[in-house]
């Protein structure tokens, strides 16, 4: 039996840690049918590690060209020069081996696309990156984050980081028990091949992903046992989870419950109860003529069915209604049938068949060709109400996008054709601040303190009145429907805000040039163009700004840490003072705003970064911000 003393168990984890990380002869002629591609040359390594080699390791760093002879010197540079706190990040999220083993592969991938493993900001080059790193705005994100186990694969080769950033520890009791380097490799190589084994799935966790039922690691992979095991670690187990069938469930879960959720008639009463919106529909496909006479039409996440009956009235001589709720495609069948509009394929069944234009298919547009052939590029009206909060939640523009590029002929009409988000800053009325000043006579303020707290990490969607709009508007970004590519979703983009107040075509009046008031946070709408690319006799705006009738849509509201102080730039302020204060108004606001989807399918992330420039072009920066919307 082991000794308890701490002094032979440092002993002993150091000798271990000292061992080569290689696998022996025995070993690998033990496991050689178990040899997976991708971990033999890392092996070979350091097998000539062994020869003494060890001693002159030098580690690189995770931003830039700089290599170390220790963890400890190599920790020290990026936390001073990077702002990243290897340690610090390990110790407040108490990870593991495994977990910082993750962390490492997980900031190495990020960085090798120029991406900021901290807020997920993409940049230009890798001396944008080092410029753009901060400090650690969310903890808790980047655990979620290392819950993936891709990043149990080393992503850069050779890192001989991974394999010794635990041997300048003073004491192992601070992260997690030694760990021998032979078992490290051998527990490792099993998540090279994984696969589901359906015959096991018989339970589901928490979010109604099938596991397997004998047994499940907190990462919900589960394993089952080799014959004759006698215990539940990794190097006696037979991990049988591929991770693209383990991701493929999870997003099917999503979507299901996605869904799902449109299979209430609620939503699609309000849906349609939305003037701005139905009407917009309603008269591009009623009152273009030239464009939906005897045309072909794929109407994508048809819902009711609203759409395709518009475009079964305006003449089109096939509509194509693809839904994937099962509930709703049986409903838009049915209301179909009840307006004459149905397409049978199975004559003499009492309907109206000789009028029917509808076929109304249940699955995702992305597996149509399960269900029904279209012919490739034959649709001649592509049409869709797609659009989420900020307009690209629930991220179903991919999937029109993918109808678009398989089914719509050359030149064929994509409804909308356009789409653009716009930004402007808010002022106090915006929150939820003066509503909770007075509640019939009491002073509730915390309560709006606290709620203007969380909004800084979470966005709100809610409605804001054009009066407390405090800049003017400008162009966040343009997409264009019928050239995009799918990976312009993701964007990044700048714009310049100036204060406005008086009239509301922001003009400033001469007696309010000196006024100085608070931006509290900016507000994201989207207007959608049905432009005269298509809509020849009619083109149609539909929009979801503030100075336009509400819409189901509402806004996104993106609340700052603490409101900046903003005024004309004939106010010239306090000179020692810090810029976005009382003392020296912003004349300014430069925002670069990044939208991404997120890991969770469907869910989208914000990244926001913001700078005040006073009167004579001082600048302050604000921390970047990340948003979630789920």
């Amino acid at each position: 039996m082991a000794s308890n003393d701490p002094q032979y168990q440092e002993s002993r984890r150091i000798e271990l840690m000292d061992h080569e990380f290689g696998v022996e002869k025995e070993l690998e002629e033990e496991s050689e049918d178990e040899d997976v591609e991708g971990w033999d040359d890392w092996e070979a390594e350091n097998d000539d590690v062994d020869e003494g080699e060890s001693s002159d390791t030098d580690f690189l760093c995770f931003f830039c060209h700089s290599r170390y002879g220790s963890c400890d010197a190599l920790f020290d540079h990026c936390s001073l020069s990077h702002h990243f706190d290897f340690r610090g990040i390990r110790t407040e999220l108490g990870l593991d081996f495994y977990g910082a083993f993750k962390l490492i592969n997980y900031v190495r991938s990020q960085v090798a696309e120029h991406r900021c493993w901290n807020c997920g900001f993409a940049c230009q080059s890798n001396q944008d990156l080092q410029n753009h790193l901060h400090e650690t705005v969310n903890i808790e994100a980047i655990n979620a984050l290392l819950d993936d186990e891709r990043y149990l694969k080393p992503f850069m080769k050779d890192d001989s980081l991974l394999y010794n950033f635990g041997e300048d520890e003073e004491g192992e009791d601070d992260y997690a028990a030694p760990i021998d380097k032979e078992e490290l490799i051998r527990d490792l190589k099993s998540y090279e091949d994984i696969s589901i084994d359906d015959d096991h799935t018989d339970t589901c966790d928490k979010s109604g992903m099938k596991v397997l039922s004998a047994s499940k690691d907190k990462n919900g992979v589960s394993s089952v046992e080799h014959a004759g095991s006698t215990g539940g670690k990794l190097k006696e187990t037979h991990l049988r989870a591929s991770f693209p069938t383990v991701i493929a469930k999870e997003i099917k879960n999503v979507n299901d419950n996605y869904f799902g959720a449109y299979s209430s008639f609620g939503i699609h009463r309000e849906m349609i109860s939305d003037k701005v919106r139905t009407d917009a529909y309603r008269q591009v496909i009623l009152k273009n003529p030239s464009l939906l006479k005897n045309a072909v039409v794929m109407d994508v996440g048809c819902g009711t069915g609203i759409l395709s009956l518009f475009a079964a009235r305006a003449g089109a001589s096939r509509v194509i209604a693809i839904e994937a709720s099962e509930k709703m495609a049986a409903v838009a069948t049915q209301i179909a049938m009840d307006n004459g509009l149905w397409q049978s394929k199975i004559p003499n069944e009492g309907f109206n068949q000789s009028t029917g234009v509808i076929e109304v298919v249940q699955g995702m547009v992305e597996e149509l060709d399960k269900s029904l052939q279209v012919q490739p590029q034959s649709v001649d009206v592509l049409v869709s109400e797609w659009m989420g909060y900020c307009l690209l939640y629930e991220s179903m523009l991919s999937s029109v996008l993918f109808a678009r590029d398989r089914w719509l002929k050359p030149g064929g009409a994509i409804l909308p054709d356009t789409a653009t988000i716009f930004v402007a800053g808010f002022g106090r009325g915006g929150t939820s601040l003066p509503f909770w000043e007075n509640v019939y006579g009491f002073n509730m303020s915390c309560i709006g303190k606290e709620l203007v707290g969380d909004a800084a990490q979470t966005p709100i969607v809610d409605i804001v009145d054009n009066h407390d709009i405090v800049t003017s508007s400008a162009v966040l970004q343009t997409f264009d429907l019928a050239t995009m590519k799918p990976d312009e979703v993701d964007f990044t983009a700048n714009a310049v805000l100036e204060p406005r107040f008086g009239s509301s075509s922001g003009s400033i009046t001469d007696d309010l040039e000196f006024l100085t008031t608070l931006c509290y946070g900016v507000v994201l709408w989207f207007e959608t163009g049905f432009t005269s690319r298509f809509c020849k006799e009619m083109p149609v705006v539909l929009s979801t700004s503030p100075y336009t009738p509400k819409t189901h849509w509402s806004q996104t509201i993106l609340t700052f840490r603490e409101p900046i102080a903003i005024a004309s730039e004939k106010l010239i302020g306090d000179r020692l003072a810090a810029v976005g204060t009382d003392a020296c108004p912003a004349s300014k606001i430069h925002l670069r705003i990044s939208v991404a989807r997120a890991a969770e399918h469907r869910s989208i992330d914000i990244s926001s970064e913001i700078a005040g420039f006073g009167p004579d072009g001082r600048r302050r920066k604000w921390p970047v911000q990340i948003f979630s919307l789920r």
